[in-house]
């Protein structure tokens, strides 16, 4: 399954994440699901600004599959 989402989180806002002391984020997707994921998955989208985007999470069997990054 395929789920869309927005996040704008700044540096700050993601530090806890970043640091372990959160461990997923939960997000409510263009279609008004609240979905949850590991956080560390956004890792890799972090910058000085912080993470901000549009981003499709795929799952199967209702696990973590892949996020990908779809625009700024």
């Amino acid at each position: 399954m395929k789920y869309y989402f927005f996040i704008d989180i700044s540096p700050a806002q993601y530090l806890p994440y970043y640091q372990g002391q959160i461990k997923s984020i939960v997000t409510t997707t263009t279609t008004g699901l609240k979905v949850q994921f590991p956080a560390m998955h956004l890792r890799k989208y972090l910058t000085s600004a912080g993470i901000r985007g549009e981003f499709c999470l795929e799952t199967k069997s209702n696990k973590f599959s892949s996020l990908i990054k779809l625009s700024k």
